[in-house]
């Protein structure tokens, strides 16, 4: 390759990333709740697919590639530090986590978002904050339709639980 098609794809590469950088970021921090993982979960992406953009089928889906990436790349995260604590926990006595103050309306639904299980929260952010059909969201994460809608019913039920309703009911006076 020649120093001038070099300088071509590399442009194009740069589109690619300035195109959808902060779409990517947003979606990882909507899937890990911490900035700094969802910048790295991002970056990892981006090296991966870019590194293998001569072999994507379909170049005009990189957004689709990019994003199943990211979601992969969650899910790994999650795993991966499910088995740590596991192990922490075994080696050391129980600690007691933190009690959570009022933060307002957005960190009460981070909170209780990132208290589902990761397929929950993958299925949630992808189907409410991306606005994909639940067709495509199976499609997104490799997973039959069924699979897509009982977890997004059984995280919005445990959203409802860990979010109740602040308004007082209203069957009743208060005198």
């Amino acid at each position: 390759m020649d120093r001038e098609e070099r300088r071509t794809q590399e442009h194009g590469l740069e589109a690619l990333y300035r195109a959808h950088a902060a779409e990517a970021l947003r979606l990882g921090y909507l899937l890990t709740g911490e900035r700094t993982l969802a910048e790295d979960l991002v970056q990892e992406a981006f090296v991966k697919v870019l590194g293998r953009f001569h072999d994507l089928r379909n170049k005009d889906a990189f957004w689709w590639y990019l994003r199943r990436t990211i979601v992969n790349l969650s899910s790994s995260t999650f795993r991966r530090r499910r088995v740590e604590r596991a192990w922490l926990s075994s080696q050391r006595p129980d600690e007691t986590a933190p009690a959570h103050g009022d933060l307002g309306e957005r960190e009460r639904l981070r909170h209780a978002l990132m208290k589902l299980r990761p397929e929950q929260r993958v299925a949630i952010v992808l189907r409410f904050y991306e606005d994909l059909s639940e067709a495509d969201t199976a499609e997104a994460l490799g997973v039959p339709l069924g699979t897509v809608k009982s977890s997004v019913s059984r995280g919005l039920e445990r959203l409802r639980q860990e979010l109740p309703d602040d308004a007082p009911d209203d069957g009743e006076d208060e005198r």
